[in-house]
């Protein structure tokens, strides 16, 4: 019997393996293309049980499961070869809401999440720049940040328990648990039992290796996060399935903490006609403390000006006239080719009007002496276009790069900001040899030293796809230098999988290699991605135009 037909007997939701369906779900916001054989949408949580214990069953198939919401995963942790499981059809509801916390299922659309927490005054503060299009299983199972990570930290903060199907077909859920709850988890003669314990000693017996391992970054979502699992009194294995792309189960709830926004925030808009004192500005910012400290460089603005009506599709007509009209400013200046070559955003916040405007004041200040320029915007109105073009220059570049394909490989670096002045001009200098065969683009969490470079190639260019691996080695062995991560906030996936040996060193790596033993014995989750990434797989399944 077909397996599309063995699959839909034993759900109730759909199982669809039309070339359509198939087409759609071979790609994700990657470089890389795989065709699946079925497409599944689960009704509800006994129907992924069911499609477990069914691949269980039947080993000699060679079955896996790869879950999926939106689809925005920028390393090709969303495609598989076997099972697609997308949760964004029926597993996408608020399930309570509470005035310090949220309990939602996976496929629900980040914006459709906060539309319900503010209207208790409450956010996720951890929200990527794809805000508008991911889901927050999607946030989580990455290990997702966003511009205001520099003040809240990262999603690990605010996540505070998910239920997950594991390899044996059952659900559990994860949270914190003191040495008294954790000695009754491992005295458990069962699956459950067995990982907590094998978990607990891998640690515990690597305790040194794996403190000596971690980055030296505030923000981190490469391997598995065996540094923040236990510290001594408190043991959480919910930080394992952070960012584990879906290789160690599939999250099926999440109970995240919320925090209240503040009331004022003013926005300190500085444009910069050059990278020379780039450095040296992000500093001088920094000490003031902005919540969030953003950029966007020339490209993504030149993009903006150029498609300034359709950026402003999602406002109300009138709003949408205004809102087009804020944008003329930008439209002279890159008709005229003056636009600034880099934009910082920092953000200063308060309950209290007056203060989040001293701040800003007195941050732009200290920017008196340098070659740039500088203005507060103090209404939304008048901000709301620098962080529309902020949260949206992902969707441009994949929308209007005419024939070129916007190609995340070297996506997502990050270094401590202190290294910032060697850092970024080794990063130019790097990059430079190659712009011949690729324009790319500079955004993201400057405050962080966090930056999304996302190069625009004409990938059925076999020598253009050729310098790929190339470039992801030179900048990748900068990064290291700098003990900075090759993943901030995007992943491994298939794309930075293969590097992990490289970043972290052999014993480590096989530290992974056990966690993943450990949880998923018979590699059924997302095979090919994160630990089991190879580089003969992955460059393999590039896409080629």
């Amino acid at each position: 019997m077909p397996l599309i037909d063995d699959l839909q007997k034993i759900i109730k939701g759909e199982v669809l393996n039309d070339n359509e369906t198939l087409t759609k779900y071979s790609k994700d916001a990657s470089i890389f293309e795989i065709k699946p054989q079925v497409v599944i949408f689960p009704k509800d949580t006994e129907d992924i049980k069911a499609v477990v214990n069914f691949i269980n069953q039947h080993p000699k198939d060679n079955l896996s499961i790869t879950a999926r919401s939106a689809g925005t995963d920028m390393t090709g942790g969303a495609i598989g070869e076997s099972i697609i499981l997308d949760v964004s059809k029926n597993l996408n509801q608020l399930i309570a809401l509470t005035d310090d916390s949220a309990t939602v299922q996976p496929g629900m659309l980040y914006r459709d999440f906060e539309a319900q927490t503010l209207q208790k005054g409450l956010i996720l503060p951890t929200y990527p720049a794809s805000r508008e299009i991911c889901t927050v299983g999607g946030m989580v199972a990455t290990n997702a940040g966003g511009e205001l990570e520099l003040t809240y930290g990262p999603i690990n903060k605010y996540l505070t328990e998910v239920k997950v199907i594991l390899a044996d077909g059952n659900e559990y859920t994860f949270g914190s648990l003191d040495s008294q709850g954790l000695d009754a988890k491992i005295a458990q003669q069962d699956f459950e039992g067995k990982i907590y314990k094998d978990i607990f000693d891998l640690i515990y017996e690597n305790e040194k290796l794996i403190k000596q391992a971690r980055p030296q970054t505030s923000k981190n979502s490469t391997g598995f996060d065996l540094w923040d699992v236990w510290d001594g009194e408190n043991f959480d294995l919910s930080k394992l399935i952070i960012g584990s792309q879906g290789t160690l189960g599939i999250i099926t709830e999440i109970k995240f903490k919320l925090i209240k926004p503040k009331k004022h925030q003013v926005l300190l808009v500085i444009s910069l006609p050059n990278l020379s004192e780039l450095d040296t500005v992000v500093q001088k910012v920094l000490e003031h403390k902005p919540e969030s400290f953003e950029c966007f460089d020339d490209q993504t603005l030149k993009l903006a000006a150029d498609h300034a009506w359709d950026l402003t599709k999602n406002f109300k007509h009138s709003d949408r006239i205004s809102a087009y009209f804020n944008l003329l400013p930008e439209k002279i200046q890159n008709r005229q080719n003056r636009l600034p070559n880099l934009v910082l955003l920092a953000n200063f916040t308060s309950d209290e009007k007056d203060e989040a405007l001293q701040k800003a004041q007195t941050a732009m200040e200290t920017l008196k002496s340098f070659n740039l320029k500088a203005e507060i915007k103090k209404s939304d109105k008048a901000q709301e276009k620098y962080w529309l073009i902020r949260h949206k220059s992902f969707g441009l570049l994949m929308k209007y790069s005419k024939g070129l394909k916007a190609s995340s490989f070297i996506d997502d670096v990050i270094v401590k900001p202190e290294y910032l002045p060697q850092f970024l001009p080794k990063l130019n200098e790097t990059i430079a040899p190659y712009k011949d065969k690729m324009v790319y683009t500079l955004a993201g969490h400057i405050g962080d030293g966090n930056f999304h470079i996302i190069p625009l190639m004409d990938l059925t260019r076999e020598d253009v796809r050729a310098i790929i691996p190339e470039l992801m080695e030179k900048v990748f062995k900068l990064v290291f230098e700098y003990k900075g991560s090759i993943s901030a906030e995007h992943n491994d996936g298939l794309i930075r999988g293969p590097y992990l040996p490289e970043m972290y060193g052999d014993d480590v790596y096989q530290l992974f290699k056990k966690v993943k033993e450990i949880f998923d014995p018979k590699n059924i989750f997302n095979p090919h991605k994160k630990i089991d990434a190879t580089f003969e797989y992955s460059l393999n399944h590039m896409v080629k135009g």
